[in-house]
């Protein structure tokens, strides 16, 4: 699989146990309904969360995200801020991880007493689903780098369909990497309405141009945790930051680039829109800041005991 979101295959994934709603089930007995609100609809709202030398590092913020998407979308998770935690841990302990693992935290509006969009026609309990896999980056990723192509599709803005939703409502996105895919992206960069470079399709963007260290308003991107977490780590270290509004222009003459997510920490880029960027794969900021953002999980690790 390719692009930012691929992994190293792991056999212990076929016997993992999901959280479904309170229970523990095999992963092949794992099912939803075909009228929960999340299938019909894609209406919910999601996190990952990384499990790092035994913690979940980050997880107040991710918290937060989900808790603010969950409340602007008047959804009811029926679980309290401390409920969903013990949830993670027990999907954790049930599956005995301890490093190295990439969990997906899915809520929904639940089942519905009929296919169509009124959220009055849920049922009214919150469906609960966590995944949590060993998955780590694939170790190609960091030599090879990823492609990326600027997409026809745009970044929406909050009053349309606001990118910093962590929603499972993604066609756009999807749509967007497809919009590429042919001419062998792995990525898609996405421009926002009013034609500045935004973000990917899945992951945040960063260039780095005469040593300062760019990225958009974040107005139309995701609101990413680790995009956050590195943007903090610039200014921390006093590394060049620019955040503002470029063109493409701009980007055709970047020394180097790379995308942030929290599967993938921080991804080089090895080319946009066919022109290979001269620095090499990872180039020096993105060492720099990746390293800077290693220390900074073992932190959180350590601060989360």
């Amino acid at each position: 699989m390719p692009g930012s979101q691929d992994f190293a295959a792991d056999p212990r994934n076929a016997d993992v146990l999901i959280y479904l709603n309170g229970a523990m089930v095999p992963r092949a007995e794992a099912r939803v309904s075909v009228f929960d609100a999340g299938f019909v609809l894609g209406d919910g709202v999601w996190e990952g969360i990384r499990l790092h030398k035994g913690r979940l590092v980050f997880l107040d913020a991710h918290l937060d995200r989900l808790l603010d998407g969950a409340r602007q979308i008047r959804l009811d998770l029926g679980l309290s801020r401390a409920g969903l935690v013990d949830a993670i841990r027990q999907t954790v302990a049930a599956n005995r991880m301890t490093d190295g693992v990439h969990l997906r935290l899915m809520a929904t509006r639940g089942v519905k007493a009929a296919v169509n969009q009124d959220p009055r026609n849920a049922l009214g309990r919150a469906t609960i689903v966590i995944v949590a896999e060993h998955k780590v980056p694939s170790p190609e990723i960091m030599s090879r780098g990823l492609s990326l192509w600027t997409s026809s599709i745009r970044c929406t803005p909050a009053h349309m369909f606001d990118m910093r939703l962590n929603s499972h409502s993604r066609l756009n996105l999807v749509r967007a990497l497809i919009d590429v895919l042919d001419r062998g992206a792995d990525e898609a960069l996405m421009l926002d309405p009013d034609g500045h470079v935004s973000s990917c399709n899945a992951t945040n963007f960063f260039f780095v141009r005469d040593g300062v260290v760019c990225t958009s308003t974040g107005a139309f991107c995701f609101n990413g945790v680790t995009r956050a977490t590195v943007i903090a780590l610039a200014r921390e270290n006093g590394i060049g930051l620019h955040v503002g509004d470029f063109a493409l222009s701009d980007v055709a003459a970047a020394d180097e680039a790379f995308v942030t997510g929290t599967f993938g920490g921080l991804t080089p880029v090895r080319a946009i829109d066919g022109r290979v960027l001269p620095e090499g794969l990872p180039g020096p900021m993105t060492r720099r800041l990746t390293a800077l953002y290693e220390v900074a999980k073992d932190a959180e690790a350590l601060l989360e005991r």
